[in-house]
This record gives structure tokens, C-alpha cells and sequence, in this order.
């Protein structure tokens, strides 16, 4: 791959993350949460599977709170039907080196997020909140 090649890609996934950002930011603001997701934020949760158990292991994690009025199911639903509305696609990791043939890569594959929440992914608290 050409440098202007890599340019190219790494512009286009940082103006998806800047678009993913943008429509959930505004689905917290709509909803009334007190949430402001960065960069680190979403990436970090782009390694759970699923939009909706991504953002059910954040509120767990850093306001679990409202789960006493709520439960994470409806809260994450809620979050992502108005994310969807405004900006529907799922943001895809970046994978900066393939594999050489033949090389096996070994990734735990778990089929709940709250057991992938179990291998400690730190997922960064918000500033201001």
C-alpha cells in the first residue's frame, strides 16, 4: 500500500469515528444521559460485539446508577434507536496489519459481552461527568 493509500484509509475511518461520535453523543444528549463519548471511548467498546451489549457494559461500568431505575436492555435500546436514526452503520474495526499466511491468531471468543467484561477491558470514564 501507497503512502496516499493509507492517507486515504486512515482519513476515511477517522471521519466514520467522528460520524459514530456524533450519533451517539446526540442520542445521549436526546435522551437527556449525561453521557459524552471520545475516540478511546468508542474504540475501546468496538471489541464487544454488538452495538447494543457495547453500550449496556458502558453504562454498567461507569453508571450503573441507573440501573436501579432501569434496566441496561432498555437503556442500550433506547441509545441505539436514536443512534441508528441518525447515522444507522456499525463502526468497523481498523485492522492496521493482516496475518501472514499460515500465522494463526488466537482471540477468546465469547458469546456474552459480560463475559468478555471478565478480561478487564478498561473502558475510560468521561471527563466533566
Amino acid at each position: 500500500m501507497n503512502p496516499s493509500q493509507s492517507h486515504a484509509r486512515d482519513s476515511a475511518h477517522d471521519a466514520e469515528v467522528q460520524a459514530q461520535l456524533c450519533a451517539y453523543n446526540a442520542a445521549f444528549d436526546e435522551l437527556g444521559l449525561r453521557f459524552r463519548w471520545d475516540e478511546r471511548t468508542l474504540t475501546s467498546l468496538a471489541m464487544i460485539d454488538g452495538e447494543q451489549e457495547q453500550i449496556a457494559a458502558y453504562i454498567e461500568a461507569h453508571h450503573a446508577h441507573l440501573l436501579k431505575a432501569y434496566s441496561a436492555e432498555f437503556l442500550s435500546r433506547a441509545i441505539l434507536e436514536k443512534k441508528n436514526a441518525r447515522y444507522p452503520a456499525r463502526l468497523q474495526m481498523r485492522v492496521d496489519r493482516a496475518p501472514h499466511p499460515g500465522q494463526v491468531t488466537h482471540q477468546p471468543q465469547t458469546s456474552r459481552w459480560s463475559e468478555r467484561m471478565s478480561y478487564d477491558v478498561e473502558l475510560p470514564a468521561l471527563a466533566g461527568v
